[in-house]
């Protein structure tokens, strides 16, 4: 190759690489519900995060995809996860989140300690942690949920809070929904704390019902939790009906295609 063509080649990527630091981005976190294994569809499963990027014009806008299996709220910081994210956002972006399926489980077992108090409040408990094998606070779900808001406006940036998706349980002929826990304890915090929010849970749940239980349960190959492809995108589109209700997110909804 010669070196006109090296330079030339240097100079075109150069120019790509600006253009996409140019563009504002949506990042994407939550847990397993929203990117599922290594977001390859392992085993058919597949969250929500991997096909909202469908519905965007990704030469304008960035859709990146940072939710975690096995996360919560809680963990999903502890862990160093969110400070990665965040390192990246800049102003003018988005961050959509999703947490609370896994934020029920204990606060300090053997096997996750992944757990949060219950609610929105300043509740906290401080415990010894046997997976990180150290001492730690844990506070509510909500507090967690305003950490990633404080943050997220503090770089400029937009945050987005969804209620977790709905499970395939079904009463009575209707799927249950979380109007009483965690889409709850989301939509309080997006009030709170002024941040955007889209009732995906009662969103999903709503289609469900008018779908009913037994095409819902395709869905959800392996549990009741998890969804192959056909539910995950489903849910993306979900996710974009709830941006497009949501009011004021009228500059991220020019992404759309």
């Amino acid at each position: 190759m010669s070196i006109y063509i090296r330079s030339l080649l240097a100079g075109l990527l150069l120019v790509a690489g600006s253009f996409a630091d140019q563009r504002p981005t949506l990042y994407i976190i939550g847990d397993s519900t929203v990117k599922n294994g290594k977001g390859k569809g392992d085993g058919g499963l597949w969250g929500w995060g991997n096909f909202l990027g469908d519905y965007f014009d990704t030469t304008r806008l960035a859709v990146r995809n940072y939710a975690l299996g096995g996360r919560s709220s809680r963990t999903f910081i502890t862990e160093g996860h969110w400070d990665e994210v965040l390192g990246l956002v800049k102003k003018g972006d988005y961050v959509i989140m999703q947490f609370g399926h896994n934020d029920g489980g204990p606060l300090d077992d053997t096997a996750r300690a992944r757990g949060t108090i219950k609610g929105t409040g300043e509740e906290s408990k401080d415990i010894y942690n046997p997976i990180m094998k150290k001492n730690e606070t844990v506070y509510t779900y909500g507090w967690y949920m305003r950490k990633y808001v404080a943050d997220i406006k503090a770089k400029g940036a937009v945050a987005i809070i969804c209620s977790p998706i709905p499970r395939d349980m079904f009463k009575d002929g209707r799927v249950l929904r979380a109007s009483d826990d965690y889409g709850k304890w989301a939509r309080e915090t997006a009030v709170s704390t002024g941040a955007y929010f889209i009732d995906l849970n009662g969103l999903i749940a709503d289609e469900y019902d008018r779908l009913g239980p037994d095409k819902v349960k395709e869905f959800f190959p392996g549990d009741h939790t998890h969804t192959n492809e056909a539910g995950a995108r489903l849910n993306a589109g979900k996710v974009v009906e709830g941006m497009r209700e949501a009011g004021g997110l009228a500059p991220l909804i020019k992404f759309l295609r």
